[in-house]
């Protein structure tokens, strides 16, 4: 179907990703699915396994994904691995248990679902239209062919049939939506005083012996870890010296061999159609068809029939137009017919295909051409297309005298010397990673395996980004140590000051909790202790300077009786504690029934993201997920 497509395709570069998050679900390895040999299975869903190289793969992706989202605000000491594996392994198994079961249940994309997704897609279009040309070279970039592309997609348009037909059937009574707008309006009438572990810090009093106590009590959290620093040389592609411009016979043996894949375009024709679909009688659908077909041939304007009968919602509008087609994107029947008209303003049909009964008329026909050698735009591509190949020529053949040197020598410079590349030095890092190609997942590995860090050879060249090798040796090495008490005292002092501190506002809030149940004002009691007051007054949720902890328990505080008052001691998650005194709940009014609908289709689309949620558990259920291994994001092979 989508043959045309494939072949036209060369053209500016956009971005990429839209194409592949317009749906519900990220494909994150999915070729690898259905290989494994004897790689370790983490998790078999199904009659498909996930291999520790297939998680780790798309781990990899999905953490460099990360990284670049987060620019340089990206933090590895603070990046929580552990949560981030499991993440990406929940993603990969519900992705094949719903592809899977929405196969088993005959959930399918048709190749005019595809298609009409594909022309929708941002980033394929050139001046709001459709180029398979900016198709192909984004695909091309991301190392995908179109087929298994156009494979993929089909799996995901057809999980998310099956999670609309889910979520279809989700609903809320008006009671329910009231229910929901008025826990959503409510306010509450509440005092909160924060109460400060900085306050109390000052009258604590440290002595040398309990920070010897504390030291020996928590011992292993004042260890240094083991450090390192690596010398490295790089082999980048993009600071390769561009390459000449060849001779022309050169360009011309290339234009010769690539002309029909590359140059060439088939014969195009600009079709519009009317679809009457089958609907419950095939055979009403027909007469119908048959009626405006000779509507057409009395005189009635084809464009206008389309806009008030056509039941294809992506044309009608446009007067049934589908753009100009080449052979290979519409489905087999309907290109027969559109092919043996034989001339311009031609009519055919009906035509039965799977969709229904077609009026098809040929608008135009573009006739088949070749562009020319000594086309500028066609010099332009060779000479780009010569380029790219030496490039990629010149940076395989320096890859292999790298690995070839890496081996042969024990320390970077002879390496450095031969191929002229500068040795550069990392700064110390752990083995959570660090700055550079320290932060890169396979460097990190190999930093710390016995070869680099105990025998202190070159490693092999390591894979440090699409377009960079990097072969590292051990610069500096620190193995972690115990600190001794002299070396950390002040860290120890901060700690017994800021846990002491913390108990004298524990201490204060429990006061300040008694005195108001006693009958007291929050606000006179915490005036009393020369505290004040953050809020007093009604609040929303979400409500500005509220946040976090405090925002979360105000409104999990239990509705009070008239004329009493709830008192709770929250953390408040900055060192210390704040109280709350919760006085009154405020409903909203009862909205009309214009803000009760707009609550009601709120609540409606909550409730069908929870119910597809436990509809997938149910999936895996079905399908059947068994964890066999603990996912491992330590590659067994980075080098190249």
């Amino acid at each position: 179907m989508l043959q045309s497509i494939r072949d036209r395709l060369t053209g500016p570069i956009v971005w990429f990703v839209i194409a592949l998050i317009a749906i519900p679900f990220a494909f994150w390895g999915i070729d690898s699915f259905n290989t494994g040999g004897g790689d370790p299975v983490v998790v078999k869903v199904g009659d498909q396994k996930i291999t520790q190289a297939q998680f780790r793969q798309t781990y990899g992706q999905r953490y460099e994904q990360y990284r670049s989202l987060l620019g340089e605000s990206f933090r590895a000491d603070l990046f929580d691995e552990s949560k981030f594996r499991e993440m990406t392994l929940d993603d990969m198994v519900q992705e094949s248990a719903m592809r899977q079961y929405a196969r088993s249940e005959g959930y399918r994309a048709s190749d005019a679902t595809l298609r009409d997704f594909l022309v929708s897609v941002p980033a394929f279009q050139k001046d709001g239209k459709f180029s398979a040309d900016t198709y192909r070279e984004l695909l091309k970039q991301q190392g995908m062919k179109p087929d298994a592309y156009e494979i993929q997609l089909r799996d995901a348009l057809a999980i998310e049939q099956l999670r609309a037909t889910v979520q279809a059937t989700a609903f809320v009574t008006p009671a329910q939506a009231w229910d929901a707008q008025r826990l959503e309006k409510q306010a509450r009438r509440i005092t909160v005083v924060p109460v400060s572990s900085k306050k109390f810090r000052d009258g604590v009093t440290v002595t040398d012996a309990q920070i010897a106590d504390r030291y020996e009590t928590d011992k292993t959290r004042y260890m240094s870890r083991e450090r390192l620093k690596l010398a490295y040389v790089e082999v980048d592609r993009t600071k390769l010296a561009a390459v000449e411009a060849p001779a022309p016979e050169v360009l011309k043996a290339i234009y010769d061999s690539e002309k029909d894949q590359r140059f060439a375009s088939g014969e195009e024709r600009r079709a519009s159609h009317i679809l009457v679909s089958f609907g419950a009688d095939k055979d009403a659908a027909k007469k119908k068809a048959d009626e405006l077909l000779a509507r057409i041939k009395s005189g009635s304007d084809f464009a206008q029939l389309a806009r008030e009968q056509s039941d294809d919602t992506g044309s009608k509008e446009q007067g049934g137009d589908l753009g100009w087609v080449r052979k290979g994107m519409m489905a087999p029947k309907f290109e027969t017919a559109l092919y043996e008209i034989p001339a311009a303003n031609g009519i055919t049909g009906p035509v039965e295909t799977e969709f229904g009964w077609h009026l098809i008329k040929l608008a135009e026909i573009k006739a088949a051409s070749t562009r020319p050698l000594d086309d500028a735009g066609v010099q332009a591509e060779l000479l780009d297309v010569y380029r790219n190949r030496e490039g990629e020529k010149r940076f395989q053949e320096l890859s292999t005298k790298l690995e070839q040197l890496a081996f042969e020598n024990t320390t970077l410079e002879p390496v450095a010397a031969e191929l002229k590349l500068e040795i550069k030095t990392t700064d110390w890092f752990t083995r959570e990673g660090g700055e550079g190609i320290a932060a890169v997942d396979a460097v990190k590995q190999v930093a710390f395996s016995p070869e680099v860090l105990e025998a202190s050879e070159n490693s092999k060249p390591i894979r440090a980004s699409a377009d960079a090798l990097v072969v590292v040796h051990k610069a500096e090495y620190e193995p972690a140590r115990q600190q001794p008490l002299e070396e950390v005292k002040e860290r120890v002092r901060e700690t017994v000051v800021t846990d002491a501190a913390v108990k004298l506002a524990k201490t204060t809030a429990d006061e300040l909790v008694a005195q108001v149940k006693a009958g007291q004002s929050l606000s006179d009691a915490a005036k009393a202790k020369n505290l004040e007051v953050q809020f007093d007054g009604p609040a929303a949720r979400g409500q500005s300077g509220l946040e976090g902890a405090v925002g979360s328990a105000i409104f999990r505080m239990p509705r009070p009786a008239a004329g009493s008052v709830h008192v709770e001691a929250v953390d408040n998650g900055n060192g210390g504690v704040s109280v709350i005194a919760l006085t009154e709940v405020i409903d909203p009014p009862k909205p009309d029934e214009a803000q009760l609908a707009t609550a009601g289709s709120s609540a409606r689309d909550s409730v069908a993201g929870a119910e597809f949620g436990a509809y997938r558990k149910t999936v895996e259920d079905a399908v059947k997920v068994k964890r066999i291994s603990a996912p491992d994001t330590k590659t067994e092979n980075p080098e190249l």
